[in-house]
Formats: C-alpha cells, sequence, structure tokens
C-alpha cells in the first residue's frame, strides 16, 4: 500500500509515495488503484501515455469533469499546479512537485496543471472520463500573475498552451466549483 498525502497547499491535491518490490530478478510496483481515491466513482476510466522530450512544457490545463492521476514511469517532470476553484480555501494557491518513478499525482476537478519534462520523459495518466475535447480548458502557462515557479527558461511550448487565456480574462462562468 503507498502512502498517500494530502498537499499542503492545495485542497484535494494527493500525492502518492509508491513502494516497489525488489529482488535479484527486477522489481515489482502498483502504480494505481482506484480504491486509493474512494471520492470519484471512476466508471468511465481511460489510460492516456504522453513522451515529451527535455524541457517541454504542458498546461496549464483544466476540466470540469474529469480527474488525473499522474505516473512516471521514465524521466521526471515538474508538476505545476494552480487552485482555480473560486469557493476552495487554497484559491489561486500554486504548488509545484517533481515526480519521479516513486511517486504519483491526484489531480481533482478545478485544479489547473501542467508540467515541464526535465529530462525526456514517459508519463501516463489515468483520468476518470473519457476524453471530450468539450471539457478543455486553459490558462497560460506564464502569467505573471500567477508567478509558477517552474524553473526552467525558454521551454518548448505548444501553440495551443501558448494562446491559452490569462487568468484575469477567464470569465467566472469558466471556472469550476
Amino acid at each position: 500500500m503507498p502512502d498517500i498525502q494530502e498537499s499542503n497547499k492545495i485542497q484535494g491535491v494527493q500525492i502518492v509515495k509508491l513502494h516497489g518490490f525488489e529482488d535479484n530478478r527486477g522489481r515489482f510496483m502498483e502504480t494505481f488503484r482506484k480504491e486509493w481515491f474512494p471520492q470519484r466513482t471512476w466508471e468511465n476510466l481511460q489510460t492516456n501515455r504522453s513522451d515529451s522530450k527535455a524541457n517541454v512544457l504542458r498546461g496549464l490545463h483544466y476540466h470540469f469533469h474529469q480527474v488525473d492521476y499522474w505516473y512516471v514511469p521514465f524521466g521526471n517532470i515538474r508538476a505545476a499546479l494552480l487552485d482555480i476553484r473560486p469557493l476552495s480555501p487554497t484559491y489561486l494557491a500554486t504548488q509545484t512537485i517533481d515526480l519521479d518513478n516513486e511517486t504519483g499525482l491526484f489531480i481533482p476537478v478545478g485544479i489547473a496543471h501542467g508540467f515541464v519534462a526535465l529530462t525526456d520523459v514517459t508519463m501516463m495518466y489515468v483520468v476518470d472520463n473519457y476524453y471530450d475535447s468539450t471539457d478543455e480548458y486553459g490558462v497560460r502557462w506564464n502569467d505573471a500573475a500567477i508567478n509558477m515557479p517552474w524553473g526552467v527558461e525558454n521551454p518548448m511550448v505548444s501553440d495551443r498552451d501558448a494562446s491559452n487565456p490569462l487568468f484575469a480574462d477567464i470569465p467566472p462562468e469558466h471556472l469550476p466549483e
């Protein structure tokens, strides 16, 4: 069983310290169980894989109908989180968390999230709803009002992510509760 800790900065975010079992043949590790996150039903379970080169930045993205669980089997990322739930006690709090193959990350609805690849990386992510393009929203990754501490200079960013709106320009009806 992993050690699951609530973030001390953003309510609902959970950091999962995984435990592997090793012998002379290699290693085994459970990386996800839906029972670890009973707050969600996980009915429409979908698993995705993302491969990124070092210095690629993806995000910040958010959804109204989907949670994410991230696991990085190869490489290292710096996850970046922003609470955009107006009624949350941690509204507008930010946090970065470095992830490798020993740590998972549960990201609830209403948390804008992204990552920068610190190395070439493969990330697996489990979501609790099938992909729906109408549930894709974003916040500009380099919004000065947010001042996310990415810790990299001149990352590679997609045109889509580079054109996300500044947080101040997002209408209230486009923010999760």
